[in-house]
Parts: structure tokens; sequence; C-alpha cells
């Protein structure tokens, strides 16, 4: 496993839409451990494909619950409900957080890395995390979602000293 460099704001890669995946090989399970190890390694709670520079629709998601890392291949929204106003913020923005509104429940389909079809309702955090990742696949960054006025810079930790 290794991790991956992150494609930050204004790669224009961010802005493309992500390829259907045909086979799921061994190649793309590599890909698929790499971004889990990537996403923990920057304590995201999801990681898109596209953000280290892979245009395939693959996303990994970790709610740091018992349940561990699940993995969505080409993931597919049916049905949404509700709208709610959120905190986000996304590992190809460091340190930026910004309110969206995201649904509160999601119906999705995906198909998990042993290549079996599955449906999902979701709410909270995992809904509010599949429209963001799945909105990356899109080539859409949650920057073009935000409320106005609420985009916020947090300094890093280690810039403080």
């Amino acid at each position: 496993m290794a991790i991956r460099n992150i494609r930050l704001e204004g790669d224009e890669i961010l802005k493309k839409k992500s390829r259907e995946v045909e086979t799921i090989d061994e190649k793309l399970q590599i890909l698929i451990d790499d971004m889990i190890e990537t996403m923990h390694k920057y304590n995201g709670v999801g990681l898109a494909a596209v953000q280290v520079g892979i245009l395939k629709r693959v996303i990994v998601i970790d709610l740091y619950d018992d349940k561990g890392p699940i993995t969505l291949i080409n993931p597919v929204i049916l049905k949404t409900k509700g709208e709610h106003e959120v905190d986000e913020g996304c590992l190809s923005f460091p340190n930026q957080f910004a309110k969206v509104l995201r649904p509160e429940e999601v119906v999705a389909e995906y198909t998990n890395r042993e290549g079996k079809r599955i449906k999902v309702k979701a709410k909270d955090l995992l809904a509010q995390a599949i429209c963001h990742e799945v909105d990356h696949l899109n080539g859409e960054l949650f920057m073009d979602k935000i409320i106005p006025g609420t985009l916020e810079y947090v300094e890093p930790e280690e810039d403080k000293k």
C-alpha cells in the first residue's frame, strides 16, 4: 500500500467527470487500498479516485465507527430526502470549511470491492459523504455549492507554533 498525492485546489483534473469501472481487478484493489490509506493519513471521511489523479468512479468512505471503511464502485444516488445545512471540508481544499446544503437521507446503489451490487439507505454523515464524493466523480466541488459568506480558513496546528 502507498500514500497517494492528493490533487489540490486549482488542479484541472478535479473538474473532470470520472469513467465507469468495467473490471474489478488486482490493479483496482491496489488503488482502493492506497485510497483508504491516503484518506486515513489525512484524517478524511471520504476520498474519490479523481482526488488522487485517477478518473474512475471509485470512492472510499470511513466514518471511523465499528464498520470500517466502505468502498463504492460506480455509485449512483437513486433518491434523496429532505435538506439541511452541514459543515463541510475537503481533502483537496485543506483547512477550508464552509456550510453546504445536503440531503438528510439518500438511497444509493454501488458495487463493493468484491463485485456485489449493494443498495444502501444513508443518513446524516454517511449521506453527506456519499453526496460529496459522488459530486467529485461528476467533476463538481463543494466550493461550488457553499452557502455564501460561510467559508472559513482554519490555520493548521503546525503553523500556529
